[in-house]
C-alpha cells in the first residue's frame, strides 16, 4: 500500500513523488513569462530563509495539494507587475500560463489559479 504522503508537502502521482516545491518552481517560471510581470513578491518566511542562506524554489507561488484528490493542486500567485499593463489581463495571463505548464509538466491537474498582485513598479523601479 502507497504511503501517503500530503502531511509532509509531497503528493503521489503514480510512480513518483512531487513536492510543493517542485510544482512551485514550474509555476513561477510560468508566471514570470507573462508580459508585465516584473517579479514574485516573497513572503516574510522566504525572505528569512534566504537571509539564512537557503534555498527556497518557486518565491512568490504558494501550491495546496488536495486531501480528498492526490493529483489535484491549488496554486496561488503573488506577482509585482509593471506600470502600465492592465491588471486583470496581466493575471489572466498568468492563470492560463501557470495552469498550462504545471499540467503539461507535471501531470497533475490544477483546479484553480489564484492571482494576488502585490505592488505595482515602472521598469526603473524594478531594477533597484
Amino acid at each position: 500500500m502507497a504511503a501517503d504522503w500530503s502531511t509532509n508537502g509531497s503528493s503521489l502521482k503514480g510512480e513518483r513523488t512531487m513536492s510543493r516545491g517542485f510544482v512551485a518552481q514550474y509555476a513561477a517560471e510560468a508566471a514570470m513569462q507573462a508580459e508585465g510581470v516584473a517579479a514574485l513578491d516573497t513572503s516574510a518566511v522566504v525572505s528569512l530563509k534566504e537571509a539564512l542562506g537557503a534555498d527556497h524554489e518557486g518565491k512568490g507561488v504558494r501550491v495546496a495539494f488536495r486531501e480528498d484528490r492526490k493529483d489535484s493542486v491549488v496554486i496561488t500567485v503573488y506577482p509585482v507587475v509593471y506600470f502600465g499593463f492592465i491588471i486583470p489581463e496581466v493575471a489572466w495571463t498568468v492563470q492560463e500560463r501557470v495552469k498550462a505548464d504545471v499540467e503539461k509538466y507535471t501531470g497533475l491537474a490544477v483546479e484553480a489559479v489564484h492571482v494576488h498582485v502585490k505592488g505595482v513598479v515602472t521598469r526603473e523601479g524594478a531594477d533597484k
